[in-house]
């Protein structure tokens, strides 16, 4: 019973660290007591099944309280998403486990934060990505802390998570060993270094700083159409003459980019005669009345074929011989009337891609993860285009949830994005904490690459972030209406935006060191 209240309780301690109620404080602490129940037991006899079974209960209740909101979606999709992220974790921290058995507590420890590193770098790569709560981005809500970032990206914050939580447990056995409370004492500075030093380096980056580039002003539009009575019953006419309205309620001479929500075109249009849609000619007509700016906005696009050797790895078949793509796109419109398209990338799980398709298929047929949306496979693109603007002004665009994705944005910095916009609907899982972390993860974003952030929402919070990933303007969930502000543009380069998720890489390569060494070795411990 112990051990269950142990386990509890750092299921507890994760869940309320996590943004945007929680205080991150308590990740330094969230898994000592599992960490200590899987100590006492790791010799039994049946060990195995027992710390799979503590594990599991702390990652649920962390899942389940930090994410309960894909309920408003669809409770397929969110007991789906709960017990699989759930289980991963569990996963991960029984191969711990069999490793610490096997080796010394420092190999032990070593292998368990670079482990953990691994599976959230693979959170990011493969077809069941799910990379929310990933332990760096349990500071989205106190970046003051993290302005580092640009050094390290979110894996630093795992990183630090890790070894505040390895050395604070040392202390904790070291103390139950020997019953000194100096041991205390030294393990409270130690580890009140550990924790202060990193904060104080933030702390000296954010006042030290000067935001780089001039200043542009940019026009965000939240139209605020609810999607599940709305915004699939709305013609795109009607929507054209919405963006208008709302565009002149704030537009200036001044204005440089207008910056309308994900699929706020939501008809079906044809990706061959996107030339003649009305989004396009909302686009021209708008910027006709003001030609210094340029119009960004979302749409949904359809290409239908039957050319097979036009098939890509995510083409949909229709019927025999007829295949179509389907996209979720941005489309750039400058004032001269040229346009560029770029197709979303990163995919939801389920609404927009299905995982390991040829596998599960057969196993679960028809039945889709949906975390919000309509169920189709989606087409992306390789590379991360960026649109420029007639005055050579770059910006990278990322569609909700590509926005989760730090090294993935960097790949707009590095083909010379002066700043990001985020256009994303949120209304899907209704007035609950998980419209409000996905802004905050956007803040990770801005202090990774140094670039200013417009994030337009159609049911969510729009905002404009500055570069030190405070957010100087917004409007709120449920509020239609528009923002007006400046923002700086920059064109230099972060060493995290230079090398991506080096930590983690490194982290993949010493796990598996130590996973295969330990493994190999036949008696007492490396």
């Amino acid at each position: 019973m112990r051990n269950i209240i142990l386990s509890i309780l750092s299921g507890l301690l994760l869940a309320v660290s996590w943004p945007t109620y929680g205080f991150p404080l308590f990740l330094f602490f969230g898994f000592i007591p599992l960490l200590f129940a899987e100590y006492t037991i790791r010799y039994n006899k049946y060990s195995k099944m027992q710390v799979f079974g503590l594990a599991f209960l702390t990652f649920i209740i962390w899942n389940l309280i930090t994410t309960w909101w894909i309920y408003n979606s669809t409770p397929f999709g969110m007991w789906f998403a709960e017990i699989v992220n759930s289980l991963v974790m569990t996963l991960v921290f029984l191969i711990y486990h069999i490793i610490a058995k096997k080796t010394t507590f420092i190999i032990s420890s070593i292998f368990l934060i670079c482990f953990w590193m691994s599976f959230e770098y693979l959170h990011l790569q493969w077809q069941f990505s799910w990379p929310w709560l990933n332990l760096g981005n349990g500071f989205a809500n106190f970046t003051s802390w993290i302005q580092w970032y640009e050094y390290t990206g979110t894996f630093g914050g795992t990183l630090w998570i890790w070894i505040v939580n390895i050395s604070i447990f040392k202390s904790v056995l070291l103390f139950k060993e020997h019953k000194d409370k100096t041991i205390l004492y030294r393990s409270a500075i130690r580890n009140g270094l550990l924790i202060s030093i990193p904060i104080i380096i933030s702390f000296i980056i954010l006042k030290t700083y000067k935001e780089n580039g001039k200043d542009i002003e940019v026009v965000i539009l939240q139209p605020n159409i609810n999607p599940y009575t709305e915004k699939y019953n709305t013609t795109d006419k009607h929507i054209g003459t919405l963006l208008d309205s709302l565009t002149k309620t704030a537009i200036t001479a001044d204005t440089q980019f207008i910056i309308a929500p994900e699929t706020v075109f939501a008809d079906t249009n044809r990706l061959p005669y996107f030339s003649s849609s009305i989004a396009r000619k909302t686009a021209l007509k708008i910027l006709n009345q003001y030609p210094n700016a340029n119009f960004l906005s979302g749409i949904s696009l359809i290409d239908v074929f039957e050319d097979p050797n036009k098939i890509k790895k995510q083409t949909n078949t229709y019927k025999e011989g007829i295949y179509y793509d389907d996209y979720n796109s941005a489309f750039f419109v400058r004032p001269d009337g040229t346009d560029e398209l770029y197709h979303k990338s990163k995919l939801v799980v389920g609404v927009e891609n299905f995982p390991y398709q040829n596998i599960l298929k057969p196993i679960l047929g028809d039945a889709m993860i949906d975390l919000g949306g309509t169920v189709a496979k989606k087409t992306t693109q390789e590379d991360r285009e960026v649109f420029l603007s007639k005055d050579s002004i770059g910006v990278g665009t990322l569609i909700c949830y590509e926005s989760v994705y730090g090294e993935f944005a960097t790949g707009y910095i590095r083909n010379g994005a002066n700043f990001l916009a985020i256009i994303t609907n949120d209304a899907w899982w209704g007035n609950t904490q998980g419209h409000r972390q996905h802004l905050y993860y956007a803040k990770l974003r801005a202090i990774e690459t140094r670039r200013s952030i417009a994030r337009s929402a159609n049911t969510g919070i729009s905002a404009i972030i500055d570069q030190t990933g405070n957010i100087i303007s917004s409007l709120g969930y449920e509020k239609r209406g528009t923002i007006i502000g400046k923002l700086k543009i920059n064109d230099k380069i972060t060493f995290y935006a230079k090398a991506g998720n080096y930590l983690a890489r490194i982290a993949v390569f010493i796990s598996i060191v130590i996973f295969l060494v330990s493994i190999t070795r036949r008696k007492g411990k490396i």
